[in-house]
This record gives structure tokens, sequence and C-alpha cells, in this order.
């Protein structure tokens, strides 16, 4: 007789490709459980816009769930210590003999699990891991030191030297079941606090995904490597939120990739190869996590970038939050940030240095402003991002490079058609003026002057790193 398998979702909200699901399924017949922790998770820092984006994509999962005839069951715990005690009493309840589920990386995520695994088997239950939202389970690639790698490039390359095709293969879509006669769908609770943005902006569930991937592919990426950097062009692939949650993974990006690509995924056309770099960055990231723990406990990778003497400026760092600074394209990325719940990374990288170099404001301030804003908001690739532009943490930017942002807006944002795009006023000025603004033209578009002057910040800030620095370069 086949076992009834319970399938655990936590940021994997889809059905198809999904190792979890699949391997359960073949076993025989699925029960699925969603557990929102929305206490814990906003203790980890994500605000509203993240937290609704996963509603609306478990609810959509559960629609699709349905159509297979997987009844959804919701296990309500608003901390992950919670969740041991209560998946094995349900699963007990359901009549389950095996739970299923894809790995995550953070600590406080992977002691969880472990709890959960140790609490199953202990009742006799059976479980089954699975390695889902990267093609290499941390751990399994390294240095021939056999440590984890903290450079992305060598890691990159052991990667792609590594990857065989039956790690990109997908896994099949469930067949439909015989509806289970004793188990009823259950709601899953809205989070207690609403977006602050339109959630227009981003449609839930994976077709709306699988549509941006194939627009994308389609229309955009062999352009990726020369657009990508340019904020007001829609040239990037937009799924980075959809990649956070899981509504699409990797793996079916990699697999449209090949399709295009005629079979390659590090050469052919530049721009497809640009973005192939961009969707290992995140899985580097994934790794960071476990082979450096630090980094998930509000640590810097680098030892001794805790030297770092951070200014406490609190008046500053709200202008920076409010899209004030002075900096016209600091602010339009800050404003973009706030309204959309994403941001462009060009700009994600400047507005950070800005933040960390310019003001000197630690970094952990702007990790958490944007975790608490964004629709992608994910531990490994939003810390990564800000270490790096900090100069604290792996593969990070030399101390010294210091983006100058009215140099990096007429670079990127050349007509400076982004910035007119967000800041009132603006739109009257020429191009030229949009970058740096006279006094007078500050004045008429109501907009401030500069909250720090660009040369004086960038000797403060070499000075401080050199001094944190000076026994390590």
């Amino acid at each position: 007789m086949p076992q009834r398998q319970l399938v655990w979702f936590r940021n994997d909200l889809r059905c198809a490709d999904h190792r979890a699901l699949y391997a359960a399924s073949a076993r025989g017949e699925v029960i699925a459980l969603i557990s929102p922790c929305y206490g814990q998770w906003r203790e980890h820092g994500h605000g509203a816009n993240k937290l609704d984006f996963w509603y609306r994509n478990a609810k959509a999962l559960a629609a699709q769930l349905d159509a297979l005839n997987i009844p959804v069951q919701v296990l309500e715990a608003e901390r992950f210590d919670q969740v041991p005690e209560a998946l094995v009493d349900r699963a007990r309840a359901l009549g389950c003999d095996a739970l299923h589920f894809n790995d995550e990386y953070a600590v406080n995520e992977r002691e969880r699990d472990r709890r959960v695994a140790e609490a199953c088997r202990a009742a006799g239950l059976e479980v089954h891991r699975h390695t889902d939202a990267v093609q290499f389970a941390p751990g399994e690639l390294r240095t021939g030191k056999g440590e984890y790698y903290s450079v992305f490039t060598p890691f990159a390359k052991a990667w792609h030297r590594a990857l065989e095709g039956s790690r990109l293969k997908p896994s099949p879509m469930p067949e439909r079941q015989p509806a289970p006669t004793d188990v009823v769908n259950e709601d899953i609770p809205a989070p207690p606090r609403p977006a602050t943005i339109d959630t227009a902006l981003w449609p839930a569930g994976e077709e709306e995904a699988q549509a941006r991937l194939s627009r994308f592919i389609r229309d955009r990426v062999r352009l990726y490597q020369r657009d990508r950097d340019f904020p007001a062009q829609a040239a990037t692939s937009a799924l980075s939120a959809y990649l956070a949650i899981g509504a699409i993974s990797a793996r079916q990006c990699l697999n449209a990739v090949l399709h295009h690509n005629n079979g390659h995924l590090a050469d052919g056309d530049a721009g497809t190869s640009a973005w192939v770099n961009e969707l290992v960055w995140r899985e580097f990231y994934q790794h960071i996590l476990v082979g450096y723990p630090q980094v998930c406990r509000h640590r810097p990778f680098r030892q001794e970038a805790q030297r770092i003497r951070w200014r406490d400026a609190p008046e500053e760092l709200e202008a920076w939050r409010q899209g004030r600074t002075g900096y016209p394209l600091i602010d339009a990325a800050m404003r973009q940030l706030v309204e959309t719940g994403w941001m462009h990374n060009r700009l994600r990288m400047v507005t950070a240095m800005f933040l960390t170099k310019h003001l000197l404001i630690d970094w952990r301030e702007g990790e958490a402003f944007f975790l608490d804003h964004l629709v992608d908001g994910e531990l490994g690739a939003n810390n990564g991002g800000w270490q790096w532009a900090a100069s604290t943490g792996t593969d990070a930017a030399p101390y010294f490079r210091l983006f100058n942002p009215t140099t990096q807006s007429r670079r990127f944002d050349p007509d400076g058609a982004f910035i007119a795009s967000w800041l009132e006023g603006f739109e009257e000025l020429d191009a030229k003026a949009r970058h740096a603004p006279s006094a007078q033209q500050r004045e008429a578009c109501g907009y401030p002057a500069p909250i720090v002057d660009h040369r004086a910040a960038r000797e403060r800030a070499l000075s401080t790193f050199a001094a944190a620095f000076k026994h390590h370069g």
C-alpha cells in the first residue's frame, strides 16, 4: 500500500521542477504543508512587502495544488522553535509516513530543519531532504585546501567545471492524484501588516514568473551585458523576487538559457553568459551562509572590518532613507526602493557605497532598511551585496573604491531620464543639469543641497578604512 507523504513548503512556492514534491509524488499520496512564521520572519528583518508577496504566492501555490488534488494544510507557528513539535503532531494526525522538504541554508533555518528532522525520526517518520534552491549543496564545492570558497571567480569556475546535465534535469510536474477523502484544504493566514507598495507591480504565481523569464530570454537577454547597468532601461529579468520565494527555480532559468544559447551556459553571446553569472552569484552567497555563518549573525565576513569606526549620524541616515541626500541618482534610487519594493542592481551598489563610504554609516543600517522594503529581500544576496559595497565582505570592493555618485549618474543615466522619473521638478531641467543642479535649480525644485562633499567624504573614508585595515591591505 502506498505511503502518505507530507511535503513541507517554505521558500519554494511552485509545483513545477520541485525536487521534494516530485520525489514525494513518486512514493505515494501527497499532502502539502505550509507554515507561515510571520513573527520569526519579521524578527529576521523581512518587511511587509516581502511577506505580502510570499503570502500571495503561497495562495497561488495552494490553488495549483488543489488542481492536482493535493490538499493544503497550514501549520501556524510564529517562531521556528514551535515548528518541530507541531509538525510531528500534524504528520501523525494526517497519517503520514514520511516528510519531504527542500533544504534552506541560513543559520536559523538550518537549525530549525535539523530539529524537525530529529523530531520526525524520533516519532518514526521517514525524512527526505532535497537539494533544490542550488545546483550544488554547500560543501560540495571546495578549494584545493578543502575550504569553502570566499572569492566568487574561482567558485564560478569550479561551479561550471563540476556542473553535469543531471543536476539541471528538471523534476516533472506531479500527476493529478485521487482526492483524499479525509483531508480538507486550510486557509493560509495573511501577514499582520499590508504591503506598502502597489502589489499589482508584482503579480503572484509561477505562471507570472515563467512569463517574465520567457519575455526576458526572447527580447532582452542578448543585450543584457550591454544594457543592464542603465536603470532607465528595462534591461534586467525582474525575476529576483520570484527566485527569492521559489516561484521559479534557478534550474528553470538555466535550462531556458541552454535552450536559447545552443546548449551553452558559460560561452555563446556575452549577454546570456553575463546573466548566468548573476545566477551563480546567488548560489555563491548561499554557500557563504553555510561556510561562514558569522554573516548570518550580523557580523562582517572580514574579521578586521570589526575595527571600522562607523559614524553615528541619525539625521544623515534619515536623509539617505528618504531620498534627500542632495545627490540626484542616490535619491531617485531610494525613492524607487520605497515606492516599488525593488531597486536596480547598479543602484543598489551606488546607494550602499554612498551610505558606507560617503556617510561612514554602518552597512547593517542599510542592509536592514533594504530588507524591510525589498519585495525580493533574501539574506544571502542582500547581505552579500551590502558587505561587498562596504568592503567588509567576501570578494569585497577594495576599501579605496568609492563610487562618485555624480560620475555614476552621468555614465549610467546620461540623459537623467531615470532621475527625472523619480525626482519632482527634474523633468523641467536639461539633461546635464539633472546630475548636479545649481543652487538656483535646487531651490526651484525644492531639492536639498548635498549633505556631504564628495572629496571630503572620500578622504574621511580612506583614512578611516586604512586605519582599520592597516595590517591587511
